[in-house]
């Protein structure tokens, strides 16, 4: 049996062990407000309760998984004391859904970018679209990746690729993020299809006992997970008081090309 729970910008599916869980901002490909967050947050901690849930699929709505931080929080002049409690919200979110004691798919399609990707990077398993594009962008506009995105490369990639992918901020698509390690499959056909095949295998396994695994390592590396994004809320304050940020967010509105000059 099914059920349906809506809120604004964050729709819930139940059925059977599989809560589907949507980001529901699709005229905004799915950015990220602060709306959306606490959202995310309340859904994800309601699921962890269940004990008749075993799995979440982590999906957005319409053509984007997510395009990343919602455009007018970046463009806003918060002072520390308004920015920190954004940034605290983020990192909430992020632990709730890299500790949650669920086995957790994200379904991406079209962008998963920014703080998006790092959300993607916070579950067991991504599957990509075949088009769809992964960024971790921050350096386009002179920030540096959050919601623990630091911590999820460096352990998928290890210390060096992680600079790397940081530093290029490029985007990638679907097989270069898998080739990369940075994700765990490309759909064959429909994304839809891909997701229900690898959802159906968990569902036939011993899942208490890969939850458990998850439960263990979460475990060990939460406070590693936690100082990363203590070190992310106060670097990206930084970053937002520099000229190249500043100057990052005028190219991007002008949609032209930065010029950085490293302060």
């Amino acid at each position: 049996m099914s059920t349906n729970f809506v809120t604004d910008k964050v729709n819930v599916k139940v059925a059977g062990r599989v809560a589907t869980v949507e980001m529901n901002r699709p005229e905004a490909l799915n950015a990220m407000d602060v709306e959306m967050i606490r959202g995310l947050v309340t859904k994800l901690k309601e699921i962890s309760e269940s004990d008749e849930i075993d799995i979440v699929v982590l999906t957005g709505k319409g053509r984007a998984f997510s395009a990343g931080g919602d455009i007018k929080t970046m463009l806003s002049n918060m002072d520390p004391s308004a920015f920190y409690p954004v940034m605290d919200c983020i990192s909430e979110l992020v632990v709730t859904l890299y500790s949650i004691p669920k086995l957790t798919i994200s379904a991406v399609t079209g962008a998963a970018a920014g703080l998006g990707f790092s959300l993607a990077l916070a579950t067991d398993y991504i599957i990509a679209d075949k088009s769809s594009k992964l960024a971790m962008n921050f350096i386009g506009i002179g920030l540096i990746p959050d919601g623990g995105a630091h911590f999820f490369l460096e352990k998928r990639l290890g210390e060096t690729k992680a600079k790397q992918i940081i530093w290029d901020g490029k985007m990638m698509g679907a097989e270069e993020a898998l080739s990369l390690g940075l994700i765990q499959e490309v759909a064959d056909d429909d994304l839809e299809t891909a997701v229900h095949t690898r959802v159906t295998d968990w569902l036939n396994r011993p899942v208490q006992a890969m939850i458990r695994t998850k439960k263990i390592l979460a475990e060990k590396n939460r406070p590693q997970l936690l100082k990363i994004l203590e070190l992310e809320k106060h670097g990206q304050q930084k970053m937002r008081e520099t000229q190249d940020h500043q100057e990052g967010i005028k190219a991007f509105i002008e949609k032209r090309k930065p010029t950085f000059i490293g302060k």
